[in-house]
Formats: structure tokens, sequence, C-alpha cells
């Protein structure tokens, strides 16, 4: 029988410091084969191993229309992600993937797209923005609303600066009160009063939003008070998974497997969930 923990060899190609403590990864797959055939979609994650470390759970940051490399994000916080920071360029990792559900990008053709995302959540919904992006034509009026505690903590500056040049996109980038400097240009405050200051129409619009629990929580009944519908609001759940694969129960919540059920949910299904979730 196959393996099914057994990883793909991938190449780190380049690290980019994003921050202090979160790294990106631009990785290839060893095998031309296996590169030549890999294929994932946007919301989709993977698994990322250090070789007598462990392995830990992040999406795939990159766009599935850019399959040139495969990008990875991660912040600094435990045993396997500091030994992912200690590999160089050139260093090899083992890569199990893809896993889990993705965002219904096809269904979704022909509507607005407001893009929500603080901090590091900026990940997951990046891989969904560029992929909306590369399918343009597609798509009617594109928001980007994203906030960090302060500009050092702004992940993907590259990104943001070509989102902003784009003038087919609405790209509003805040930080919390007090972390601004001089010369910032950009808003001040929080994600959820910054998205009620913009205030996104809700009418055939989808809203994505990832970041910190504080901050989807206070977001939700923006979203909500602006007259969006709770099918029409997508998450990733992301940071409750384990193995990947249901083996090992950590993302259990009731009858739901956030690993094989998710990681992408909508409000409607996020409802439903148990009152402890």
């Amino acid at each position: 029988m196959e393996n099914i923990y057994k990883p793909y060899l991938a190449e780190i190609k380049e690290i980019i410091d994003e921050t202090p403590d979160t790294k990106t990864f631009r990785l290839q797959l060893k095998d031309p084969e296996v590169a030549k055939t890999f294929n994932f979609k946007a919301g989709q994650f993977a698994e990322y191993g250090v070789f007598g470390e462990g392995e830990s759970t992040f999406c795939i940051a990159s766009s599935p229309t850019r399959p040139e490399m495969i990008e990875c994000s991660f912040k600094v916080y435990g045993k396997v992600t500091q030994a992912l920071r200690r590999l160089n360029e050139g260093d090899t990792i083992g890569f199990r993937g893809p896993y889990g559900n993705w965002f219904p990008l096809e269904e979704q053709k022909g509507k607005n797209v407001v893009f929500i995302a603080g901090g590091i959540g900026l990940a997951p919904v990046r891989c969904v923005i560029d992929n909306v992006l590369d399918w343009r034509k597609d798509y009617k009026d594109i928001t980007i609303i994203y906030g960090a505690r302060s500009i050092g903590d702004l992940v993907y500056k590259y990104k943001l600066k070509e989102w902003r040049d784009r003038p087919d996109v609405k790209t509003i980038i805040t930080v919390d009160p007090g972390g601004e400097s001089d010369g910032w240009d950009g808003e001040v405050g929080f994600v959820p009063t910054i998205v009620e200051k913009i205030a996104p129409k809700a009418e055939n619009t989808i809203a994505v939003i990832c970041g910190p629990p504080v901050m989807i929580k206070f977001t939700m009944p923006v979203l909500k008070k602006l007259g969006f519908s709770d099918e029409n609001i997508f998450t990733t759940l992301e940071n409750r998974m384990k193995c990947g694969l249901g083996k090992c129960g950590r993302c259990n919540v009731g009858g739901v497997y956030v690993c094989k059920d998710g990681p992408v949910f909508n409000y409607a299904q996020l409802k439903e969930l148990p009152d402890e979730f």
C-alpha cells in the first residue's frame, strides 16, 4: 500500500523575511514528474516537514494559477517552525499535500469580492486574491482590506504595493492605533472599524476573511450590519489541523474534521458547529 504519510521532497529556492518572526519559503518539488503534474486549489493546505523535527501545517500561499513555485509563509512559534527558521536556501524539506477543500471560486464568478485579512492571516487570503486577479475578467469589483498591529508587522509588502498599484483593485491597508510612523500613508484603525468605514456593498458580493480570532469576532457583526448573508462570508480554520488526514483527531469539532471537511467554511456552516468552538 502507498504510504499516505510519505512526503515529497522540496528544495527551498528562496527565503523572504516578511517580519522579524515571519518568513516565506519559495519551494520547488525535486522530482520533475511530480512537479509537472502537481496541482491544487485556492484554500488547500499542506504539511511542511523538517526531517528529525516534525511537521507543521500551513496553507499554500501561492496561487494555483502560478505553478512555477509553491509558497508557504509561517510565523515562528514552536519546535517545527523554529527548525524551519534555521534552514537556508538550497536545503530540502518534506512536503505533503494538497489537503482539504477550497474556496468555490468557479461558482463565484460574476460577483464582487471583498478580502479582509489581519496579520499572518493574509497568507491564505493571498492565494485567493492572486487566483481571482489572474481571472480578473471573471469578477466585478475587488476590494482588499488588510491590517496589522504595526507597519513592521505587515506581511507581503511587495504584494501590497502590487495590489495598490492596480487601478482595477481597491486596496486599503491599516495599522492599529500607535502602530503607524512618520510617512505612513495608509489608514490607522482596527480592521473591523476600517471595514465599517469603507462599507463594501453586500449585494452580489462574497467576503473572504482570515486573521486573529478577535479580528474575526468583531468583523463578523460589521459584515452582518452591512447586509452580508452567512452563506456569502467565507473563512479558513487551518490552525486547527495537525496530521492533515483526519487520523489524529486534533481538528475534530463535533462531527466535523476540519482537515477533511474544511479548512474552508462559510459562516452558516461555522454557526452549526458546537458552541465551545
